[in-house]
């Protein structure tokens, strides 16, 4: 939510402004009327005039609390010194003019004012002297003066817009952020939905037939016809169990390709994809292509996918990175992820995943796997495997 945060207190810095910039110039208008202040009291308020818009401008672009502070004094200052001895017949003319600047262009600091405590009490501090130097100007017997009631709304007004755009904006977010998770859920559940209706059609074609016939004995079929099957199922049921998503060419036929002759960036990109699926950005660096036989190639991706299950369950990121580098006679990937990390002594022996599934499953390849991981360093794991 911090940049949620961000974007709405620029709003509200840019609104206070644009708003505060359009009054002071109204203001100033009104003070520059012929026989509203004296010539002396009028060269006296310029300095400040220019010094409120300096401070409005800034405070749109820095949006420090120091600019609205020294904004609020200029423009009580200039309230301050158009006071200053006038003759009685002038009074009321001079609070005329004092309500654009009170009103509007003081009051626009209320709307960043709006949003913490210590800003409430400038905000507060703010409207009672503006309130007060506008009813002095122009005293009232009946009451409180017509000029400081509108001085006392302009106040409310702006408080009012500034609550209700710092508001909104949170609001907004969270509401575009629930349409967007709703679209992501949705097209989760019509891939997944695709998927299995994908599956079902892939199982009835490929290894639910060859069941049926081997129910039936293989009536109908030659011994060899239905072994070559059987090896086409398996290695379906290979390729599907490694993240890979056959397509079929026609009812029945599916592009297999040779495990035998299987490219390791072909497939990798496969476990990469099914990461991605669950939430883990995998990114893939190194050689793009290197040729593996088929046991070793299901052991290195195997281990592979185990290690990136544990980033995915255990190391609290939602990235990993795999380098893939390989020589005359060795493969190696290196799985490395910036997550939590762990103390190597603190892992209990009796825990089988990590030796079995890859290490365990290297080894029988004649291949090998190393750990390198501290605490709150993240991991590394190297595996090997012989071309």
């Amino acid at each position: 939510m911090e940049p949620i945060a961000k974007e709405r207190d620029r709003l509200l810095h840019r609104s206070a402004r644009v708003v505060g910039l359009g009054s002071t110039i109204v203001s100033l208008v009104c003070f520059s009327v012929p026989g509203v202040l004296p010539w002396a009291s009028y060269l006296a308020t310029l300095p400040l005039f220019v010094l409120l818009a300096f401070a409005l401008y800034r405070m749109g672009i820095g949006q420090s609390i120091l600019w609205v502070l020294l904004g609020l004094a200029s423009g009580l200052a200039i309230l301050l010194v158009a006071q200053v001895p006038n003759g009685q017949s002038e009074t009321r003319a001079i609070a005329d003019a004092m309500v654009p600047l009170a009103a509007a262009a003081l009051a626009s600091f209320a709307i960043v004012l709006t949003n913490s405590v210590p800003r409430l009490v400038v905000l507060v501090v703010g409207v009672v002297l503006s309130f007060i130097l506008v009813e002095f100007a122009a005293p009232h017997p009946d009451g409180i003066a017509p000029q400081a009631v509108a001085t006392l709304v302009g106040w409310i007004l702006a408080s009012i817009l500034g609550y209700w755009l710092g508001a909104s904006v949170p609001r907004a977010a969270r509401r575009i952020f629930s349409i967007g998770r709703a679209h992501r859920a949705e097209r989760l559940a019509s891939e997944t939905e695709a998927q299995r209706r994908q599956g079902a059609r892939l199982l009835h074609d490929t290894v639910l037939a060859t069941l049926t016939l081997l129910a039936h004995s293989g009536v109908g079929v030659t011994t060899s016809a239905l072994q070559q099957q059987a090896g086409d199922d398996a290695r379906l049921l290979r390729q599907l169990r490694l993240g890979a998503s056959p397509v079929p060419t026609s009812s029945g036929t599916y592009n297999l390709e040779p495990v035998e002759d299987s490219i390791l960036g072909t497939t990798l990109e496969s476990v990469k994809q099914r990461f991605g699926r669950m939430g883990l950005e995998v990114s893939w660096h190194g050689t793009g292509q290197v040729l593996l036989p088929s046991n070793v190639l299901d052991a290195f991706l195997l281990a592979l996918a185990e290690c990136l299950e544990n980033v995915r369950r255990h190391a609290g990121v939602t990235d990993a990175h795999v380098t893939i580098t390989d020589d005359e006679t060795t493969v190696r990937a290196m799985v490395t992820d910036a997550g939590v990390g762990f103390d190597l002594k603190d892992i209990d022996a009796a825990r089988l995943g990590f030796k079995d599934s890859v290490v365990g499953r290297l080894k029988e390849v004649g291949g090998n796997a190393r750990l390198f991981s501290a605490r709150g360093s993240g991991t590394t794991v190297v595996l090997e495997v012989p071309k």
